[in-house]
């Protein structure tokens, strides 16, 4: 990140059973998010995650612009009005037109991409379960950004104790590098 301070921002665990066929939909993270400025999100496999049930990123995606952030299931614009941010491209239409990188990855590998990185992922028509322990980071020239919709991770109230273009310094973001 070139940045000469880390702080955490928010972890999730993902799970998707043996044999699902869901996929997750290409996306982007940062328009989620209640923070303006980079950051990082690492994804840590628990378990083998073969190739083709693995985290998908659009190499060089993360150079932006922000795109038109979109429900999952319903593909609603519910944040931003529609036509104010380009739309995500169909990469299933034509997934060869995009640089897609994915890896195998063993019970302890990580895969880390910026929070503008166009990402999804397959279902996974394995057996057992592929779990995933998603971690968040910003640099230090993250700053917050109260958005007028529910964020994911919602922080609420965080706008009255953290105003509006404010460094992410508030102990919910506790500094992870470099350790003090």
């Amino acid at each position: 990140m070139g940045t000469p301070r880390v702080r955490f921002y928010h972890d999730h665990v993902l799970v998707k059973e043996g044999g699902t066929r869901q996929r997750t939909p290409w996306h982007q993270d940062q328009p989620y998010y209640n923070v303006d400025g980079q950051g990082v999100s690492a994804w840590i496999a628990l378990d083998p995650v073969p190739e083709d049930g693995c985290l998908e990123l659009v190499g060089g995606s993360h150079r932006g612009p922000w795109l038109m952030p979109r429900t999952f299931l319903r593909k609603e614009a519910r944040w931003f009005p529609e036509g104010s941010l380009a739309e995500l491209p169909d990469i299933d239409a034509d997934p060869h037109r995009f640089d897609i990188r994915r890896f195998e990855l063993q019970p302890g590998d990580a895969v880390f991409f910026d929070f503008l990185t166009v990402h999804g992922a397959p279902g996974f028509p394995h057996r057992g379960r592929r779990r995933i322990l998603s971690l968040r980071y910003l640099s230090a020239a993250a700053r917050h950004a109260p958005r007028t919709w529910r964020t994911s991770p919602p922080f609420d109230d965080l706008d009255a104790e953290l105003p509006a273009g404010a460094p992410m310094d508030h102990p919910l973001f506790p500094v992870v590098w470099p350790a003090s």
